[in-house]
């Protein structure tokens, strides 16, 4: 076993997640190719696959117990993030990864297609001009600055019943108080990220 395999085993044995042998191998995987890709197309500032491990693995995985219904779409993916991980936690649901730029999108269709990950569709679109004829039950991210601007950026995507899902590190009481009339705060979940420095949690957010 890689020392990235058993690391990321010994991180998922300090949360309560569930995560398969192959789900591991892909995850692995998929860091491998990121730590590879990045230091041609710099898609992300952790530079340490094991510190990806935890930042982005992790961070991402931790969020996939609270995910309902079937069909999902990750805005201002990046490099995947938590997009991908998220599709390797849940084969069952399927994804949409959206990002703007082209160099993001190749690497992503680069990760489908040498990980054998059938459940995504990675679009380069800006979110503001990507429509979908069925809306989605859940509406990720983890780039925006604020939850004021991910909601009604992302206004037109979720399904009559879905919901947004702003993955952020600390939550204001003032960033709650900016958020448009037609939109709410349903809950605030704290998520226990192993080896993280600081606070993450889940805002689930939906239209009044």
């Amino acid at each position: 076993m890689s020392q990235l395999a058993s690391q990321l085993e010994q991180l998922i044995s300090e949360s309560s997640l569930e995560v398969s042998a192959e789900q591991q191998a892909k995850l692995v995987g998929y860091v491998e190719l990121l730590n590879k890709w990045n230091k041609a197309y710099n898609l992300t500032s952790v530079r340490d696959p094991q510190e990806m491990l935890v930042k982005h693995i992790m961070d991402s995985i931790v969020v996939s117990p609270e995910l309902t219904g079937s069909r999902f779409i990750d805005v201002g993916t990046g490099p995947g993030l938590p997009g991908v991980p998220l599709a390797i936690m849940n084969p069952d649901k399927s994804f949409v990864l959206l990002d703007s730029l082209g160099k993001r999108i190749r690497f992503i269709k680069q990760v489908l297609h040498e990980i054998g990950i059938t459940n995504v569709d990675a679009i380069q679109s800006r979110v503001e001009e990507y429509h979908s004829e069925q809306g989605f039950d859940g509406v990720l991210s983890r780039a925006f600055a604020s939850m004021r601007d991910m909601v009604e950026w992302c206004h037109h995507l979720p399904s009559e019943n879905g919901v947004f899902y702003a993955l952020k590190g600390q939550v204001s009481d003032q960033e709650q108080s900016e958020l448009p009339e037609w939109c709410s705060v349903i809950s605030i979940k704290a998520l226990a990220v192993p080896k993280l420095e600081g606070e993450r949690h889940l805002v689930i957010l939906s239209r009044k």
